[in-house]
């Protein structure tokens, strides 16, 4: 028995029912609907059907407003909404506010959202504010006016402070405040043992400084947890002087011994040249000596009486240079002439 044209159009019917029905359903959740409507929050069918059209997940601000209504808090539709649709994360700063109402914390919805929208952790700055957070610094390396190097690692007690989240400065700036707190109390002692005496005069000093001026925080504490003694900076600092002094000194030696060095070479060539000119000079002489015969200004025994006399002198001084070697040597010196 074949299927009849009317049955097969009602099967039709029936499936494209089916097909809006899944449609519709998976369009509207109806399910977050009865779940809000369950827990006592009204939230509207149209309502959700707009979050749909305004591309927001209706679950991210359904879930977060039955949050907010079983804790007591007045928190509408729209607000969550606008939220999130600035980038905020909704679900975080219905947290916050609770947490902030348990602890008796006043903070409004505008300024938990501001401050999640400024790009901070809402949530847990209000639980930092509840329970305070320790800070440990880096080593920082001071140098007292003995020289002596002190390192010191302090621990910074800091409450999260609501009103200033939104434009206060970070860690990082509390962390460089403190850092420069202890830099000049060390550098202000007269010696190293007053700190290692006296740490606490560190924590009064930096504390009385209101470094927190400007930042998200408050500072509660600041415990110096260690103080080591470093290098004797003044006394490498003395020596790097002295060790610079000397070389400056030995670069000003060297050059005052090049100087004389080339004032030598300067004489030496001085006298080179004078021998060159007595050399020159010497041969003139027989030159003018043979000029002097060859004119008749000077005579054979003139010329032999000279030769006798320079004879003469050369032997003198031989025996003069002799007797200076015998002197020398501790031997008695011979009488001229015998």
């Amino acid at each position: 028995m074949g299927i009849g044209p009317g049955a097969i159009a009602s099967m039709l019917v029936v499936f494209l029912i089916m097909i809006g029905v899944v449609i519709i359903f998976s369009f509207i959740p109806v399910g977050l609907w009865i779940s809000a409507l369950a827990a006592g929050v009204r939230v509207g069918i149209v309502t959700l059907i707009g979050m749909r059209l305004r591309r927001v997940p209706p679950a991210r601000i359904v879930n977060p407003l039955i949050k907010a209504d079983k804790a007591g808090l007045a928190i509408g539709v729209n607000q969550l909404e606008a939220h999130y649709l600035a980038g905020g994360n909704v679900d975080a700063v219905v947290n916050a506010l609770i947490a902030a109402e348990r602890a008796a914390i006043p903070l409004p919805f505008e300024r938990a959202a501001a401050i999640d929208l400024a790009g901070r952790e809402v949530f847990q700055a209000v639980q930092m504010s509840v329970n305070p957070k320790v800070i440990e610094t880096p080593l920082v390396s001071a140098v007292a006016k003995d020289g002596i190097e002190v390192k010191v690692i302090a621990r910074v007690t800091v409450r999260a402070n609501i009103d200033r989240l939104v434009g206060g400065a970070g860690e990082e700036t509390i962390l460089a405040r403190v850092g420069e707190g202890v830099v000049t109390t060390v550098g202000s002692s007269a010696t190293h043992k007053n700190v290692l005496e006296n740490p606490d005069l560190i924590s009064r000093t930096v504390l009385s400084k209101g470094l927190d001026a400007g930042t998200a925080f408050e500072i509660l504490s600041i415990d110096i947890a260690d103080v080591d003694v470093g290098r004797n900076i003044g006394a490498q600092l003395q020596t790097d002087q002295a060790e610079a002094d000397k070389r400056i000194a030995q670069a000003k030696a060297e050059e005052r011994r090049a100087m004389a060095v080339a004032r030598e070479q300067e004489m030496k060539a001085s006298v080179q040249e004078m021998r060159a000119k007595v050399v020159e000079a010497e041969a003139q002489v027989p030159l003018a000596m043979a000029d002097a015969l060859r004119e008749g200004k000077l005579g054979v025994m003139d010329y032999y009486n000279l030769q006798n006399i320079l004879a003469d002198t050369q032997m003198r001084d031989s025996l003069a240079k002799m007797g200076d070697q015998d002197q020398g040597k501790g031997g008695p010196t011979p009488p001229v002439g015998k």
